[in-house]
């Protein structure tokens, strides 16, 4: 006795939108900029282009838990009115109608002449979707009122009502068994039979049974939920003094602009490799982390914000590698205020898909992932990055997040706030929180101004407010006798970098510690520093006068600096006749090959061998080749050779070869005037079942068909086949055409017919 459903035609989208006001409409592209056109000519347009799939599933994506309930509400409710939907909606109905309100302006849900229902599309991007959804099925076209389903209910023995409420926590859907569909419930003799007699479960295609969702509604109480939808996790925070949040952000906003100062600085002389299939290799992120004295996850998060604020590339070195390099935007980067190149990177960091913290793990393969590989990234980060900052922006000044229990507290949050996305968007907001103390965003857990203002989007904002509490630099160092310097305090950019090219940093705090050694002193020597310049630069920076140890190393380093010298050579000239020998360097016409004496009897070139011997003897000169034993090497070009034409086909092959392609044609002829002769006057649609009743029938029979079908270019033919087997959506038969045994896929068979 189940009622059918009345068939109504489907409305799309535009049809839905179609006769919408104009301001509306913009409020709708304010709501939805996934909707927009480039050159919308009316609103007819706009509504056509609307209907996708995937832009309801964004939207879906951007809605809270409430909202997300009120959504599924509706669609089991059906076209209600907006007061019988605040009625079925666990909530506070105040907001519940705002909730209601939002989806209108979303198009998510209309107004229909009949009251409110859900955009067509909604229901099937909700079903088997993650999120807070009730479970519940649609209602029934005419459903019975809450009143007679309670009835029907209380008529339920205890049995029937335990099964149905099983049915119901479980997906409200089950299977009858043994129990008889159609029975009054007079004859009804088990709890299955009774709730299909009452209607309370509603049968489907095969053995399935439903619940409708007013029995649904019933069970529960006259609402979709049985617990409230618009609790939101509160954050557990704990007190803090303002100023010394926005001081310790700002220090770590210092550290961070350094630090990248320094990387940047040690690649553009020393670029670190790429890695073929992509990325920064282990061994150079360990040596970063090390030159920066951080640990590698940190490291990993410096090189991928330089990577996101276009501040380092991939180049290629003077012998042609791939390298990662700083690039041209560098170096105005690193002529501007320290507060403006703070926001430059946290401004990166923001609009980024990377994911550093995912940096050292294992994907599904087990492969470990690499700095600045490409495909460390993620649609999710920037979303998980800016709600993570407007949900910590929600804590009032002084309030820091709790140690231990703020960060999940607030992951708590962002999941009732977007309940649909996976669980890896969790694990993007815990990092997000991370990298912004890292990245001076928070401080001491909690948010400046600065930071407030990055979570509002406002990065000039951002950098002003964060630059009268950043730490004033300094121009001078401490040099003591243990050949280390002390500076008080961060120091001065140009003279950061030039201390950092004569010392190693020993230590980071409050002070920084350098320590000079023959092998730092040795690295400006070898950057073209003399003895002099570095007496005159520390003697120009330290406050206190240069150590006799410190002054001793620098002139040991300078005395053996250079003592072995090492230069570049392709070839090199040995003769005993000097004068000859000087004569060839000197002359004019050997001036490109690069000839320098080194000695009188031996010469050296930059040219190579095989370019040099042929300009020699051009310059009249006989010389021959040195083995590396010193011997003479006597060689001669080698020999070449022709590859064969590959000889004609025996005859006898070509006209067997012949033979059969004329017989496959005449096979094929064959075969479609078989399947013309056959073919009846008119064409009768075949459905899918009566195909398949056709084939069996066919096989079990010995018979030949004729079947129409669509190969791989999507052209309809027709094929004269012997069915044998039907197996797994696949069709076995003896092919007229090809003369052979050949498989077809029975969803591409448009029809059959008897030969």
């Amino acid at each position: 006795m189940s009622s059918q459903r009345r068939a109504t035609p489907a409305r799309t989208l535009a049809d839905q939108l179609r006769g919408w006001p104009d301001e509306r409409l913009v409020a709708l592209l304010g709501a939805r900029p996934d909707l927009a056109t480039p050159a919308p000519q009316d609103s007819a347009q706009l509504a056509s282009r609307a209907a996708t799939r995937s832009s309801i599933h964004r939207a879906l994506d951007g809605l809270d838990r409430l909202e997300l309930s009120v959504l599924d509400a509706l669609v089991v409710v059906g076209q209600t009115t907006p007061e019988r939907l605040v009625e079925v909606v666990h909530a506070d109905p105040d907001r519940t109608a705002a909730a209601l309100q939002h989806l209108l302006d979303l198009a998510l849900a209309w107004e229909a002449p009949g009251g409110v229902r859900a955009l067509t599309g909604v229901a099937d991007a909700m079903r088997g979707a993650p999120g807070p959804l009730s479970g519940l099925r649609p209602s029934s076209p005419e459903p019975a009122s809450p009143e007679v389903v309670a009835t029907l209910v209380d008529e339920l023995s205890p049995a029937a009502q335990a099964l149905l409420r099983h049915v119901d926590a479980h997906g409200g859907e089950g299977t009858t068994g043994a129990a008889r569909r159609t029975v009054t419930p007079a004859d009804a003799s088990s709890p299955a039979e009774e709730l299909l007699a009452r209607r309370l479960l509603v049968p489907r295609e095969g053995s399935t049974v439903v619940l409708p969702g007013e029995v649904g509604l019933a069970l529960r109480g006259g609402r979709t939920t049985t617990e409230p939808v618009d609790d939101v996790p509160g954050l557990a925070t704990s007190s803090r003094d303002p100023d010394l949040v926005a001081r310790t952000a700002a220090g770590a906003a210092f550290d961070v602009v350094r630090r990248v100062e320094l990387l940047l600085d040690q690649w553009g002389v020393h670029p670190p490799g790429v890695l073929r299939s992509g990325g920064l290799a282990v061994r150079d992120l360990k040596e970063v982390a090390r030159d920066l004295h951080v640990d590698e996850g940190e490291a990993a998060l410096l090189v991928e914000v330089a990577l996101a604020s276009g501040l380092v590339a991939e180049g290629t070195q003077p012998d042609g590698s791939p390298a990662w390099l700083p690039t041209d935007e560098y170096d105005v980067w690193s002529g501007k205020p320290m507060s403006e190149r703070w926001a430059r990177l946290v401004g990166g960091w923001l609009s980024s898909s990377r994911v550093p913290s995912l940096v050292g793990s294992r994907d599904a393969a087990g492969k470990t992932w690499n700095a600045l590989s490409p495909e460390l990234s993620s649609g999710l980060a920037e979303e998980a990055r800016r709600l993570a900052l407007r949900v910590w922006a929600e804590t009032a000044d002084g309030e820091v997040l709790a140690a231990g229990t703020g960060t999940a507290s607030l992951v708590r949050r962002v999941e009732w706030l977007r309940p649909r996305r996976p669980t890896a968007f969790t694990d993007l907001v815990a990092a997000a929180l991370a990298e912004a103390a890292v990245l001076g965003v928070g401080g001491a857990g909690g948010l400046p101004p600065s930071g407030r203002l990055v979570a509002a989007g406002d990065l000039p904002g951002a950098a002003a407010a964060i630059d009268d509490h950043l730490p004033q630099p300094v121009d001078h160092v401490l040099l003591q006798a243990d050949l280390t310097a002390v500076a008080p305090g961060p120091l001065e950019t140009e003279v950061a970098r030039r201390l950092h090219l004569l010392a190693d940093v020993e230590s980071r705090g409050g002070a920084t510690v350098y320590r000079f050694s023959a092998g730092s002193l040795r690295r400006a020597f070898d950057a073209g520093w003399s003895a002099a310049e570095v007496r005159e630069f520390l003697g120009s920076v330290s406050r206190t006068p240069v150590p006799q140890p410190l002054d001793f190393l620098v002139d040991d380093v300078s005395r053996t600096f250079g003592s072995v010298r090492v230069g570049h050579a392709e070839a090199f000239l040995r003769a005993d006749d000097e004068a000859a020998l000087a004569a060839l360097v000197h002359d004019p016409r050997a001036r490109t090959l690069g000839l320098r004496l080194l000695a009188p009897t031996v010469a050296i070139a930059t040219s190579p061998l095989d370019v040099l011997l042929p300009r020699l003897r051009e310059l009249g000169a006989a010389p021959v080749v040195e083995a590396a034993d010193g011997t003479v090497r006597v060689s001669r070009p080698d020999l070449q050779r022709a590859r064969s034409r590959r000889g004609r086909r025996p005859a006898g092959a070509v006209e067997a070869r012949q033979v059969a392609q004329v017989q496959a044609v005449a096979t094929a002829i064959r075969a479609g005037d078989r399947a013309e002769s056959s073919r009846p006057p008119t064409a009768a649609t075949t459905t899918p079942s009566g195909a398949l009743a056709a084939l069996r029938e066919a096989i079990e029979s010995g018979t030949t068909v004729v079947i129409g079908y669509v190969d791989n270019h999507g052209a309809t033919g027709e094929r004269v086949v012997e069915p044998r087997r039907l197996d797994g959506g696949r069709l076995s038969a003896f092919d007229h055409r090809s003369d052979d045994l050949r498989e077809f896929a029975v969803h591409r068979i448009t029809g059959v017919r008897r030969a």
